[in-house]
């Protein structure tokens, strides 16, 4: 039976934006697999890993007949990928699928569309908001990195989502350093809050464009759904309390430096080669005028700079995570960045000038 004859970009497309949730090695073989569709003119290709949904919908040139298939999901893609531009043709006899193009032919095993797991829509709805896919995309860029990843703290290894009025807020913590970003909304809403698990927030920004297209954001009971283009997302959101990020931010640091973000950053990711591998520790004296940023390894080796800076209050002496410090740099794209400190055990705050929507909390190390 011919299920789909159309050109390889059009199966390869829509298979690699499901694709990146499949894990390889699951206790479920199913969920290793994609699920296929086809009615009429319309291929629909779906993931699950239980937590996270993935579909989406291509319609256009596509014959062949109806019909609902499971097969290994890396398989094909490997398959589509290593194939020339050009048409192909899907046949699915016995339980097999097989994949022609030009002289080449591949037959895989599938699975019953039938035992495929899905997750459920969900029914009442806490919040629903539209943005512009670049919008929400910069937002999560600004904030994500500071997720934890694997603590035992599960709430900490994903990101707070905070719907408050006409503001979008999004906070992530891994203990030691926190990051907050918030943006307008179009509509006023009632307050609502969701934990996007950190595999979520990853898929999201790889999938969102940068372009002003919407995304639609409906949070529900334990779920959360993202509609953007062809693709429809729904996850599960973590259950727990979010630390409270409020509490945290420092309101009042008396010494304030604004630093031109590039040379800082350059400066930093030098003095990082020779930091000690494990606790990558950096120290910032902060004199009149100036930055000395030092850093030593357990091989007795050495790094020093020295940075002139608008500064001529009390002197300073903290240490610091330099991945931490190098993160943030990286993931803001203003020119210039503010740094306030207190003393060397308070926490530092990065903010950007003239701007209340974006803060970045660090806490200090010994060194």
């Amino acid at each position: 039976m011919l299920l789909l004859n159309t050109n390889r970009d059009a199966l390869l497309a829509p298979l690699q934006s499901v694709a990146g949730i499949v894990e390889k090695r699951h206790t479920l073989p199913i969920l290793s697999n994609v699920l296929i569709e086809k009615h009429g003119d319309q291929l629909t290709m779906l993931a699950t890993d239980i937590e996270i949904q993935i579909r989406t919908t291509t319609g256009g040139h596509i014959g062949g007949e109806d019909a609902s298939i499971t097969v290994a999901a890396k398989k094909l893609q490997d398959i589509l990928r290593a194939l020339p531009a050009g048409e192909v043709n899907v046949t699915l006899d016995d339980k097999r699928l097989t994949v022609k193009s030009g002289r080449s032919r591949f037959a895989l095993q599938t699975l019953p569309a039938a035992d495929y797991p899905r997750m459920n829509l969900p029914e009442a709805e806490a919040s629903r908001f539209s943005v512009s896919q670049k919008q929400f995309k910069r937002q999560l860029a600004q904030v994500a990195y500071a997720m934890a990843q694997q603590d035992i703290r599960y709430y900490l290894n994903g990101l707070l989502l905070i719907v408050a009025g006409t503001e979008l807020r999004m906070v992530a913590t891994d203990g030691h350093r926190l990051a907050f970003a918030s943006s307008p909304l179009p509509v006023e809403l009632p307050r609502s809050e969701a934990i996007l698990p950190r595999k979520t927030v990853m898929e999201l920004a790889r999938q969102l464009a940068d372009t002003e297209d919407p995304v639609e954001v409906i949070l529900a009971g334990n779920q959360v759904v993202f509609r953007f283009g062809p693709i429809e997302l729904v996850s599960k959101l973590i259950d727990g309390k979010f630390p409270d990020y409020e509490r945290v931010i420092p309101q009042n640091h008396p010494k304030m430096i604004t630093f031109e973000r590039a040379p800082l950053l350059a400066t930093l990711s030098r003095v990082a080669i020779l930091t000690n591998d494990k606790f990558r520790g950096v120290r910032l004296v902060l004199g009149d005028g100036s930055l000395k940023i030092a850093s030593t390894n357990a091989e007795q080796e050495e790094a020093q700079e020295e940075l002139e800076v608008d500064y001529h209050g009390d002197p300073l002496d903290i240490g610091f995570n330099v991945t931490y410090l190098v993160d943030v740099l990286n993931n803001t794209h203003e020119d210039h960045v503010e740094w306030r400190f207190n003393d060397g055990n308070s926490s530092a705050l990065v903010t950007l000038p003239g701007n209340d929507n974006f803060k970045y909390v660090v806490m200090p190390m010994r060194i």
